[in-house]
This record gives structure tokens, C-alpha cells and sequence, in this order.
């Protein structure tokens, strides 16, 4: 059995947020990841023409944005760069019969920002900065019981169950993630679950998808690499091409619903592709690689629940969850941050709480 004061579960930015904080005040914790890296739904893949440097490309979330402190304090703080999403030019339309237009003179995303080396950068670097003896990957949590004065949590692993014990946990994964996952005991009364059920997890219902080629052609069309579609597969598409531009990448969120055979990844690829060729002609029919990732396949973001692709619902922590702080477990996800749920400032904004959380209920030292 391992024992621990402070039991963090999910090692997102959320949660490596909060290890990192914790080690800089010598608190004793320790955090559990159950995929095999760390980063939660922040995954930036590396691509790019043969021979060139591998250039990253984010799956996840895609931008940050002006004025959100806590996500501009912290890449200060990493030294990591930003630089501006790619703008100049025509927005390409397409309507519900395929017709498609050129000549749409505004970007929908102008102003926001990007990671260089991809949003993973940030994960990775705030990863490094704790000891690899603090962190267990693919360590899941199937049960949390309350004692007296510490929880039990146990662990499923490739090698068999463990016991972690712990004074206060930190829930840093999407609440109704927790709710299926994790069998609580003594069993949370039903205004609890169903608080947590009626919480979206953000972006569990999406799925993107990146086409890579040798160069931004698109641009020297007098385009800016934006895409609006009533005709999908894609709904939504922009340029993800690297800060140098040396290769060239277009992303689109795909709007076929979750479970759609058209959205399996062959199928998805090949009505992509065709569309890519119809809104930004030959060129694009022809990409070193196309790289899927859908959420709503993946285990540890997206329950049944979450089959659909709204974007960012009103987020914060509902009143019921509340009272579960002053017993010891304190939710840490984005979507629990009242202000920027549902962005990587919102994960960070969670995070912050919750250590204000931990403070007022004596967990962390002066």
C-alpha cells in the first residue's frame, strides 16, 4: 500500500499544474495518469515533408488567446514562444450542395495565438519539472472510499490493483468522466451524481483532423487557410502550418456525429481529402499525411453522454459539488473553473482554485 498527504488524479494541465505547485511548497503528493503520457486531451504530433525537421501539430486545443494572464504567466515562465494564427486572405465557403466561394474577406480566428513546438510544449516542460517518483502513468482509479481521516483510492494497472491512501484528493479529470469511472463509497446521493452528469466534458464529442503538406500553397492563392463548410466532413477548418512555414498544414474539426461510419478514419480521410480538393483545389488532394484523433473515442475523455460537438458550454462548479471541498476532495478540471472553463486557461484557473480550496481546508503548508 503507498500512502500519500495530497492524491492527484489526471496528470492533464490541470494536474501537472497543481504536482508543480505542490513541489515548489514540499508538499508530499503524488499523481495518477491512467493513459500512458501525460497531457490529457493537450496531444501535439510530430509530421512534416521527408528529410525536414519534424514539426508538431496540435490535436487538442489549438490556440491561447490575448488577454488570459495565467496561461501568458506561465509560458514567461516556461520560455516558451507564441506566435499569431495565420490571417491574410480569403475565407473559402462552402455551401449545403458543395458550391464553393473564394472571396469571403475575413478570418474567424484573427488575434488568437499559437504554441511553437505545439500546446504539448506547455505539458511537457511543466512534466519535467517534477520528480518521474511522483507520477504513476497508467494507473486508473476505479474506487475512492472515505475513512475517518484519509481516503483509499484503488488503482488498476497492467501488473494488477493497488491501494493508495491519501488525506485529500484532487479530482483533475472531467467530472462526468469521474462519475462513470470511479465508484465512490459511501455512494454520492443522487443530487451529487447528477450535478456531475450534467457537466460536459469539453471537447469529448470532437474529432480533428490535419492534412500536412510540403508548403502552405493555399497562401500564395491569396488564402488564409480558413474553411467554412455545410457541407462537411469538415465543418470548420484553418491553417496549422508551423511558425516558419517551411511545411504546410490545414485542420478541420470534423462535424459528422460520433459513431458515424463516415467518421471512421479511412472513410473520414478519403471525404476530407475530396473536400479539401473541392475548397482549395488540386493541391490539397495530395498531402504527405493525414493524422486523425477523435475524442470521442477515446476512454479517458468521453463517455456516452458526451456524444455531442458543442463547443464551450457555460462551465463552473455546480453548488452541490461544493461541500465535497471541506471532506477532502476538490475537483481541479476545466470544466469546473467559472470564468475560462472549457480553454487551457480555464484548466489553469481550476487548478488555482483548488489549491485556494486545499488552503482554507488546512492541506498545504503556511
Amino acid at each position: 500500500m503507498m500512502r500519500t498527504d495530497i492524491l492527484i488524479v489526471g496528470a492533464g494541465l490541470s494536474g501537472l499544474a497543481l504536482a508543480n505547485e505542490l513541489a515548489r511548497r514540499g508538499d508530499d503528493y503524488l499523481l495518477v495518469e491512467a493513459r500512458n503520457r501525460v497531457g490529457g486531451r493537450i496531444l501535439s504530433v510530430e509530421s512534416g515533408p521527408e528529410g525536414a525537421e519534424a514539426r508538431r501539430f496540435d490535436l487538442g486545443p489549438s490556440w491561447v488567446w490575448p488577454g488570459q494572464p495565467r496561461v501568458a504567466s506561465l509560458l514567461r515562465e516556461l520560455d516558451i514562444e507564441v506566435f499569431e494564427q495565420y490571417s491574410e486572405g480569403r475565407l473559402v465557403y462552402q455551401d449545403e450542395s458543395g458550391a464553393v466561394r473564394r472571396d469571403y474577406d475575413f478570418s474567424t480566428m484573427a488575434g488568437s495565438l499559437r504554441i511553437e513546438g505545439g500546446i504539448s510544449s506547455i505539458t511537457e516542460r511543466l512534466y519535467d519539472r517534477i520528480s518521474s517518483q511522483t507520477v504513476l502513468l497508467e494507473h486508473a482509479v476505479t474506487s475512492i472510499a472515505r475513512g475517518k481521516d484519509e481516503f483509499s483510492a484503488r488503482l488498476q494497472t497492467s501488473q494488477g490493483n493497488k491501494t493508495v491512501t491519501a488525506r485529500r484528493i484532487l479530482l483533475a479529470v472531467p467530472p462526468r468522466l469521474l462519475a462513470e469511472t470511479i465508484e465512490f463509497s459511501p455512494r454520492m446521493s443522487d443530487e451529487i451524481r447528477a450535478s456531475l452528469a450534467a457537466i460536459p466534458t469539453w471537447m469529448a464529442g470532437h474529432a480533428k483532423l490535419v492534412a500536412v503538406y510540403e508548403k502552405p500553397f493555399w497562401r500564395d492563392m491569396g488564402l488564409s487557410g480558413d474553411g467554412i463548410s455545410r457541407c462537411g466532413p469538415l465543418m470548420e477548418i484553418h491553417d496549422a502550418s508551423p511558425a516558419g512555414a517551411d511545411a504546410g498544414a490545414l485542420f478541420g474539426f470534423v462535424g459528422l456525429p460520433v459513431g458515424s461510419p463516415s467518421r471512421e478514419p479511412d472513410r473520414l480521410k478519403a471525404g476530407a481529402l475530396t473536400q479539401l480538393r473541392q475548397m482549395f483545389g488540386s493541391a490539397a488532394a495530395d498531402p504527405i499525411e493525414v493524422i486523425v484523433q477523435d475524442w470521442g473515442k477515446q476512454a479517458w475523455t468521453a463517455v456516452s453522454a458526451d456524444q455531442s460537438t458543442a463547443h464551450h458550454p457555460q462551465y463552473g462548479l455546480p453548488q452541490a459539488l461544493l461541500p465535497l471541498a471541506d471532506q477532502g476532495l476538490v475537483f481541479a478540471s476545466t470544466e469546473t473553473a467559472p470564468q475560462f472553463g472549457g480553454f487551457i486557461e480555464g484548466a489553469l484557473e481550476a487548478a488555482e482554485i483548488a489549491l485556494d480550496r486545499l488552503q482554507a481546508i488546512g492541506s498545504l503548508l503556511p
